[in-house]
């Protein structure tokens, strides 16, 4: 039985050598864990996307302490959601958040993000620079508070929650800021009962039928998946373009192709991946046609369902004028990211801003380092110059 995680290859731009043996061989296979527990990793495209769409696999477990467990981390470690009632839940809370994400809503920030990169961007001192610092961590930040309607000076609070909810290696660092964060959400919960605008947590307060709990998981979930893994994109897709200089000269000679250059960083850069194997999901039943029995562990490795060949020519060139491009780098099915066009908005203002300045732009460090004790990976710092 393969263990996680795999070994690295010689190329770091490319996947560790053992999913392309996967991807050719065994799509579906069972691993396991950096936990020492079981699990079945689900590797090619197809079956990725048909295991993403099943109602049948949830985040919840009938029985969450038997439960397999894949590392130490709050928030992808092992089950997250109570298993009865899920899917209803699930239902509820995307129709609630569906006017919250709607795109006159997002058109709406989408000034206020692209301020905030030009004066963050402004505020970075004479090259080399770390962009991580300067930039990744901190513009994610900024869009969640006001995504939420918390103050903009707790975004660095946001930043230590969100830091230690993702870790893997101090459990109790990790519930210490499940417990501090929910405590904030509820109190701007009831504020926003009272002094409502134009952000999720009004909507939610205004709704009326949200119990705290159910807010804060929300707000969790929103935290991570918005700042964690948006700011991994913006830092490793400023490494590919350092790595790969005849695209990023595409990009500052044609501004335009922006939007395409996304989407090919979204493809690449897909996070929860090496480490951990996948997106983490739970059977509730045996799934037909397939090994997976009821409470099994699956992992949805997305990452490497973008890397299939048989899906995308030359899976491991980075093409910013790829076409077309199904990737799979917000998920698939009923769990697609309901924040996708925020992430969107967010990654093509950092790269049209960094294309329009920085046309010189090229990595000013030798070796990286990588966040190896959080679930999204990354990098520790990132030093540019231009």
């Amino acid at each position: 039985m393969y263990e996680l995680p795999f070994p690295p290859g010689d190329d770091p731009a490319k996947l560790p050598p053992r999913y392309y043996e996967l991807l050719d061989n065994e799509p579906l296979t069972k691993v396991r864990t950096p936990a020492g527990d079981e699990a079945w990793l689900a590797c090619g495209y197809d079956v990725v996307r048909e295991l993403a769409a099943s109602s049948s696999l949830r985040r919840g477990h009938r029985n969450p302490e038997s439960a397999a467990r894949i590392n130490n981390s709050v928030v992808q470690g092992g089950p997250t959601e109570e298993f009865e009632g899920e899917l209803e839940r699930h239902r509820r809370m995307r129709k609630l958040l569906a006017p919250a994400f709607s795109a006159k809503r997002m058109l709406a920030l989408q000034d206020s993000i692209e301020d905030r990169v030009d004066s963050l961007l402004d505020g970075l001192t004479a090259p080399p620079v770390d962009l991580h610092a300067g930039l990744s961590e901190q513009l994610p930040a900024m869009v969640i508070c006001a995504l939420v309607g918390a103050p903009h000076q707790d975004y660095e609070l946001f930043r230590s929650w969100t830091s230690r909810l993702s870790g893997t290696g101090d459990t109790e660092a990790g519930r210490a800021a499940q417990i501090e964060f929910g405590i904030y959400m509820a109190q701007l919960l009831e504020r926003k009962k009272h002094e409502p605008s134009e952000d999720v947590f009004s909507d939610l307060a205004a709704a009326g039928e949200v119990e705290l709990p159910e807010a804060a998981r929300l707000a969790a979930a929103l935290l991570f998946a918005g700042y964690e893994t948006t700011m991994s994109r913006i830092d490793l897709g400023t490494l590919l373009f350092t790595r790969n200089p005849e695209q990023w000269a595409k990009l500052t000679a044609e501004p335009g192709l922006v939007t395409s250059a996304v989407e090919e960083i979204l493809r690449m850069v897909t996070t929860n991946i090496q480490d951990t194997g996948g997106a983490v999901r739970y059977a509730a039943e045996d799934i037909p046609g397939t090994p997976i029995a009821s409470g099994d562990a699956v992992l949805l490795a997305y990452h490497a369902a973008n890397r299939d060949p048989r899906v995308f020519e030359r899976p491991d060139e980075f093409d910013i004028t790829r076409s077309p491009n199904p990737h799979l780098g917000f998920g698939y099915g009923m769990r697609y990211c309901v924040g996708s066009t925020l992430a969107r908005i967010e990654l093509r203002a950092v790269f049209g801003a960094l294309a329009k300045r920085f046309p010189g732009l090229r990595l000013a460090q030798d070796r990286l380092r990588r966040r190896s004790d959080s679930v999204t990976g990354g990098v520790t710092a990132l030093a540019v110059t231009w």
